[in-house]
């Protein structure tokens, strides 16, 4: 009986470890998304205003974040986006306007489509 449970204690915590490894990885792997966000300050007014020139430091944040699509469309749409104003239509459109060559074109962001 005792060897029964200590197996069973044992499948137990190989579950329990295996649940926290997958809440571990989000969009953007082991990184909360609303701390990727953070890294997007530099694109605060292009996230507003479609007419905003995008600075260097915006489309070098938004380079390196859209090398992964899933987390670039869950930076762009999380809270800390969304707290600080940001319009989810007109930042959808700054890979674009940084002219990324190799964006994911009609990537599927929630309701918005990447140009």
């Amino acid at each position: 009986m005792e060897l029964q449970a200590r197996c069973l204690f044992c499948v137990a915590m190989l579950l329990v470890a295996g649940v926290a490894t997958v809440h571990g990885a989000g969009e953007c792997g082991r990184v909360p998304v609303d701390q990727v966000a953070l890294k997007l300050a530099p694109c605060a007014a292009a996230t507003q205003n479609p007419r905003a020139k995008v600075p260097p430091s915006c489309c070098a944040q938004v380079r390196a974040i859209g090398r992964n699509p899933k987390c670039l469309c869950a930076v762009m749409l999380s809270d800390t986006a969304r707290k600080a104003g940001v319009k989810p239509a007109v930042a959808m459109t700054i890979p674009k306007r940084c002219a990324i060559a190799n964006r994911p074109v009609g990537y599927k962001c929630g309701p918005y489509t990447l140009p």
